[in-house]
C-alpha cells in the first residue's frame, strides 16, 4: 500500500478510542482527512472481500502509528460508515 496522506492521529492514540469514519472506496488515491470533526477515507481498494476494510484499517493505524492489528472494527463492516476501537 502507499504511503498514507492525511492528518497525523498520534496524539489521539489512546486506548479505547472510537473513530469514526466516512469511507469512499474505489477512489483514485489513499487519503485521510479530517473535515470539520469528521474522518472521511479514500481508498483505491473495491468493496469486495473485506479489501476496502482491510486497506481502511492500514490507513487509520498509519496516521495513529500503531500496528494494524490493535484496530477493531466495531460497526460498519459492509457500510461506507464504519466505527474502529483501538485496542
Amino acid at each position: 500500500m502507499a504511503k498514507a496522506r492525511g492528518p497525523d492521529l498520534r496524539d489521539r492514540a489512546l486506548p479505547g478510542a472510537e473513530f469514526a469514519l466516512r469511507v469512499t472506496p474505489r477512489a483514485g488515491r489513499n487519503l485521510l482527512s479530517d473535515e470539520n470533526g469528521q474522518l472521511k477515507a479514500q481508498v483505491t481498494a473495491v468493496p469486495e472481500d473485506g479489501r476496502a476494510n482491510k486497506a481502511v484499517t492500514e490507513l487509520l493505524a498509519e496516521a495513529l502509528g500503531v500496528a494494524r492489528t490493535r484496530l477493531t472494527l466495531l460497526r460498519g463492516a459492509t457500510s461506507r460508515d464504519k466505527v474502529f476501537r483501538l485496542d
